[in-house]
């Protein structure tokens, strides 16, 4: 074994205990409100398109990055039908390339359709960062990006008047007790290897920023799963609530993702409510 893998691994070992700590404080006082996310969708030119998305989640950045690297996330994201193939091509403990095929479904209006997409993804769980690049063309001319998880002080009022800044700072004032968080950014660029029908940026965006916020949906319930927040029914209601998005609601604007999301909330609001009046009967 490679000197660099064997400081992976005790690196790993070290991140465990770190990761379980940061979870019991979640576990403790799991209280946390999710937030839309900030969606912008360019089409600088013909059919590509460049993705910014920044969220936060009530989680740890070793807890999202576990989740996006999973190679059995197919449970979480509902957008990916099949896994075709996953091959690790380098493994230097913290840091993996692997090779993945997978199936993945797309919606957009009354359109769907299932695409299949070749990538190459460095993972590092050192700066939590995901990066992938297309290899093999097929549907898609260009398919890149990256993911970047960095640490959120939740808790760093408590610390007050201290202002903490960093991991270290921040679990000394609180006692190895306050709470982690993440802020989470995706930069995309994708362009389809077929020009859609006109009005071509409208098309793209549309598909685009709805694709994407259905993954955003997935990985906010689960991030909900693992806190303990919900029990498994209202769970399997907030997943399905938040992944049926209206067509009669959907525009190209990421404002008006920012008003489904109000829309869901009051709507889950008013589902508990007959719920608690149902048990009440």
């Amino acid at each position: 074994m490679s000197s660099e893998k064997i400081r992976g691994s005790c690196g790993a070992a070290a991140a465990d205990v770190t990761l379980e700590r940061q979870l019991q404080a979640w576990r403790n006082d799991p209280s946390w409100t999710d937030h839309p996310p900030e969606i912008k969708v360019t089409v600088p030119q013909g059919s590509l398109c460049n993705l910014n998305l920044r969220f936060e989640a009530g989680l740890p950045p070793d807890a999202v990055y576990n989740i996006i690297i999973d190679p059995e996330n197919k449970r979480v994201f509902k957008n990916i039908k099949e896994v075709v193939s996953r091959k690790v091509l380098l493994d230097e403990g913290s840091r993996q390339v692997v090779e993945v095929e997978q199936a993945a479904i797309w919606k957009f209006l009354w359109w769907s359709g299932i695409l299949s997409v070749h990538v190459f993804v460095d993972q590092n769980r050192r700066n939590h960062t995901v990066n992938f690049k297309q290899g093999r063309s097929g549907f898609m001319k260009k398919f890149e990006g990256c993911w970047k998880i960095e640490p959120l002080l939740v808790d760093k009022e408590a610390c007050l008047p201290l202002d903490p800044h960093t991991l270290e700072e921040h679990d000394s004032c609180t006692a190895g007790r306050g709470r982690v968080g993440s802020a989470i950014t995706l930069d995309q660029l994708i362009e389809p290897a077929i020009l859609p029908p006109q009005p071509i940026a409208w098309y793209v965006r549309g598909i685009t920023a709805k694709t994407t916020e259905m993954l955003v949906n997935d990985l906010i319930a689960e991030t909900t799963r693992l806190r303990g927040m919900a029990s498994n029914v209202d769970n399997k209601h907030y997943t399905e609530e938040n992944c049926d998005i209206s067509n009669d609601l959907l525009t190209e604007e990421s404002g008006d993702i920012k008003e489904r999301w109000r829309q869901r909330r009051k709507s889950g609001r008013h589902g508990n409510s007959l719920r608690s009046a149902r048990q009440q009967v």
